[in-house]
């Protein structure tokens, strides 16, 4: 991705509440991220735009246009002023964290380059964010979602039907992200009986092997015989009713209609296929290294999330199953 692609500053280059030499900085950071650092066009569009909204905050807040050398001169009220008002406009924990995540990371690319330092965005502690448990489908109704007669009242043409299955097959049998699945070309996925894995990009395009099921196998390859349109081998293999690649909200539209005809929480969204995919590996005995690196989780700590879930269920079955688990702390000691 070329830095004028991965920025949205004006055509003249200006970026609101900042001077020229804060707007070629950006530019290069940008342009550093997307081509040395890996980091994915939509994490970059991202850091631009809370880069934007934290200039054009601070320009106002400090009754001046931001020169290097005044954010030099930042200091934490200053820094704290910004986060309480993204507060107030309802900004979470974890969005505004990324927001400093990238006013750091571009603090510290103008530091190394000899332009400047802006330690005050050290000197502030980020929010506390509030750790949520990935919420995984039952195994049952997992394997469900797949099932294309599920959807036989729907007036829609057979290949619809096959092709979503099998993205959904490869989100819960392979523990693809929408973006690995849809980014894959028809030659990187094999026939039946052909092969037993495929490479995928995930984010940082970073690629990694990961097995695939006989059976999603299978889903593709009904799919790819109903498509009424030739999938090249160099193209991509998931495409949409008009012919061009399959767009990830009707992946995530394909989804909610199967919550309603099986009765799942709102929380049963594409994603938590691969959560699924995780949980239930570990419940089988996987063990978290492996399912690390199947993921494509950069740290351990990111995938040691799912023993506190698998935790969780293993509790909740106690409670529903065991015959002392619903007696009080004083309930009367009985002998068996």
């Amino acid at each position: 991705m070329s830095a004028a692609k991965s920025t949205n500053v004006d055509q003249d280059g200006a970026v609101p509440g900042a001077d020229g030499d804060v707007a070629a900085q950006i530019v290069r950071w940008l342009a550093h991220l997307s081509t040395e650092r890996r980091v994915s066009p939509k994490t970059c569009e991202a850091y631009e735009r809370d880069m934007r909204q934290f200039l054009a905050f601070l320009s106002k807040h400090l009754g001046t246009s931001l020169t290097l050398h005044r954010l030099a001169r930042l200091t934490p009220p200053d820094i704290r002023a910004f986060m309480a008002a993204r507060r107030g406009n309802g900004m979470s924990g974890r969005s505004l964290a990324r927001v400093l995540a990238g006013a750091r990371s571009f603090a510290r690319f103008i530091e190394r380059n000899g332009s400047g330092k802006v330690g005050a965005l050290f000197a502030v502690r980020s929010p506390k964010i509030a750790k949520t448990l990935p919420k995984p489908l039952a195994v049952a109704s997992a394997r469900r979602v797949t099932e294309s007669e599920l959807r036989a009242g729907e007036d829609r043409e057979a290949w619809i039907f096959a092709r979503d299955a099998a993205v959904l097959g490869l989100l819960y049998g392979s523990g693809l992200r929408i973006s690995e699945a849809l980014s894959l070309k028809r030659k990187e996925v094999p026939a039946p009986g052909q092969g037993d894995a495929i490479t995928v990009t995930g984010k940082g395009n970073k690629r990694r092997m990961v097995p695939v099921l006989g059976q999603v196998l299978a889903l593709v390859a009904d799919y790819v015989a109903l498509c009424p349109t030739a999938l090249p081998a160099d193209g991509p293999l998931f495409i949409g009713a008009k012919g061009g690649p399959l767009s990830p909200r009707i992946v995530q539209l394909t989804m909610e209609r199967l919550r309603g005809l099986l009765g799942l929480a709102e929380t049963a969204t594409p994603h938590a296929l691969r959560h699924s995919f995780a949980t239930h590996l570990l419940a089988r005995g996987g063990d978290l290294r492996s399912i690390q690196e199947l993921l494509g989780h950069a740290s351990l700590s990111t995938t040691q999330v799912y023993t506190a879930v698998d935790s969780e269920r293993l509790l909740e079955v106690y409670r529903n199953t065991h015959p002392r688990a619903k007696e009080g702390p004083g309930a009367p000691s009985r002998r068996e």
